[in-house]
């Protein structure tokens, strides 16, 4: 591998080539004799280009065992590829390969998840007019201004189009009121909600959380949404029709969400033309879908603000005000999962609150912890499901305590708006705002899910989570939001000689965590890196080899 210091005598391969015959197949792996030494001291680290698919470790002369930790890894930019890979130590022909990732069948998205990832696919291929290809309104010549100004007021009734599928672009109208206007958010409750309904008590919090806590957060974080309707506020619409998209009994439902044709610069006009977020109605006899009550509505309502916000300002910033693409799948919503927990953390010190914003993030965590070679981070086809979700929450919560622009908050704000106010999108938008190549910074991430608060090592900075100490942190967060659970990140372990485990390389993520324990006195050895048949690893998904000495 590129990059090793002193040479090491050749050894006998045990891979073969895959497909040797074909003129175009890449050759086997293998360790030249002049092959180099990959020496590291204590906490220094690297990320190892597979050139022949070898990398060799010198003798340990220490009388304490040395461990090094081995993170395999797609470290491309470009979504949804993938490759097979195989570590394998001098003895690893004696057995088969552990595989990774093949234990666990992904789950299937439910269909709000679905519905979800396709409002996002629409902001990328606005194809708000029908279908994806479909032409595209002639854009106007000059900027169409915005509505004259008209304040909202309590009482105000408005007619609103409202998506009443899951599936399709077809619409109901409905007429709401306006129950509570605040400095930011007015809230706008349907005629034909059920009663009782929320109270005045009930919408009162409601709007003293959107305009006090979520707003300011949110457009602190990311930036400002748009008012291409000239009120000055947000809508927050409850409706039925939200309730609806979904049957009864219903194993998920949609709480929220935020549509894109609505500010869309050529489409706006054939939907509502404002900044609205739409949510369900409380509807605790289930007489229009599975029941919810006033409680649930109280929590779920917010939390769902708090991530779709940061799709409208995202959508605004990139299409509205720089005319460009809408942000790629993946990262557009690892931000919105940052968002709940960036809304949690305005709650602090009361851990109740922050509960309810960061479950989801735990839970999705979780899922992809504990099957890393099944989810990639870098993803387009769907955005896939809670565990890629998860991902991207873990990748920019490294983000943002990676680069922040100041002290604390702030300073994590000013570095979270600039992925959103910007034309770039997805790993070039990540590479231009934290200034280092993105093969450097998901190299750093990857190693950093192990080693930023493990007992007794000192990690360098550069591979840490300032926010989270998820080892110590994760159990007591865990038991306050649900149920307890230790920190689901488990490393593989062995001597040299017994490494042997395959599985896939999906873009942007470390497929298995494998630490190499070297006895005292113990002799120089090699890894072999390569796909699965043996063959070299093509340089198409950026494989690197991530290596952290720990001892």
């Amino acid at each position: 591998m590129r990059g090793f210091g002193a040479g090491v005598a050749r050894w006998s391969l045990l891979l073969v080539a895959a497909c040797s015959s074909q003129p175009n197949a890449p050759p086997a792996a293998f360790c030249p004799s002049n092959a180099p030494l990959q020496v590291l001291a204590m906490g220094k680290y690297a990320a190892l280009q597979p050139v022949d698919g070898c990398v060799v470790f010198p003798a340990n002369s220490s009388p304490d065992t040395a461990e090094y930790l081995l993170v395999p890894q797609a470290t491309t930019g470009s979504p949804d590829l993938s490759t097979s890979f195989m570590l394998a130590g001098s003895a690893a022909a004696a057995a088969p390969a552990l595989a990774v990732g093949a234990q666990v069948m992904p789950s299937p998205r439910s269909p709000a998840e679905r519905f979800h990832d396709r409002l996002r696919e629409l902001e990328r291929t606005r194809a708000y007019g029908g279908s994806a290809g479909a032409p595209a309104p002639v854009p106007p010549t000059t900027p169409v201004p915005p509505r004259p100004s008209a304040t909202i007021t309590v009482g105000d009734r408005g007619r609103f189009k409202v998506l009443n599928t899951l599936t399709g672009l077809s619409l109901d109208t409905i007429t709401a009121v306006a129950r509570k206007v605040g400095q930011h958010i007015a809230i706008f409750i349907d005629t034909a909600a059920p009663q009782p309904g929320l109270s005045a008590f009930d919408l009162d919090t409601l709007r003293s959380v959107f305009d006090s806590v979520l707003y300011p957060t949110d457009t602190a974080a990311f930036g400002r949404e748009s008012d291409i309707d000239g009120n000055g506020v947000v809508i927050v619409l409850l409706t039925n029709t939200v309730n609806k998209m979904v049957g009864n009994p219903c194993a998920t439902y949609v709480a929220g969400f935020f549509f894109g044709g609505d500010v869309d610069p050529l489409y706006r006009r054939l939907f509502n033309n404002a900044e609205i977020f739409y949510a369900i109605v409380p509807d605790p006899l289930a007489t229009l879908s599975c029941a919810h009550t006033v409680a649930q509505v109280k929590q779920l309502v917010p939390t769902t603000f708090a991530h779709e916000f940061q799709h409208m300002i995202s959508y605004v910033q990139h299409v509205l005000v720089r005319g460009k693409e809408a942000e790629e799948l993946w990262l557009n919503e690892g931000l919105s999962h940052y968002a709940e927990e960036r809304g949690g953390r305005a709650f602090l010190p009361d851990t109740v609150a922050f509960c309810r914003y960061v479950r989801s993030d735990i839970s999705n965590a979780v899922g992809y912890w504990g099957d890393l070679a099944s989810h990639p981070l870098v993803d387009t086809s769907g955005i896939g499901g809670l565990a890629e979700r998860g991902a991207g929450w873990l990748f920019v919560r490294y983000l943002a305590d990676q680069y922040p622009q100041g002290a604390g908050l702030a300073g994590q704000d000013a570095f979270t708006r600039k992925l959103d106010n910007t034309s770039l999108t997805g790993a070039t938008n990540v590479a231009a705002q934290t200034n280092d190549l993105f093969g450097t910074v998901v190299s750093r991430w990857a190693l950093a899910q192990w080693v930023s608060d493990l007992p007794g090592f000192a990690a360098p900075a550069a591979l840490t989570y300032t926010s989270w100490a998820f080892r110590t942190g994760f159990p007591r967060v865990s038991g306050r939001c649900g149920s307890s659970i230790a920190y689901p990140l488990v490393a593989l372990a062995g001597a040299p000689a017994s490494v042997s485990v395959s599985g896939t390389l999906r873009a942007g993520t470390g497929a298995v965590y494998q630490r190499v324990l070297q006895a005292p006195g113990g002799g120089a050895f090699q890894i072999l890196f390569s796909d699965s048949s043996g063959a070299q690893l093509r340089e198409t998904t950026a494989p690197r080899l991530n290596v952290i000495r720990i001892r």
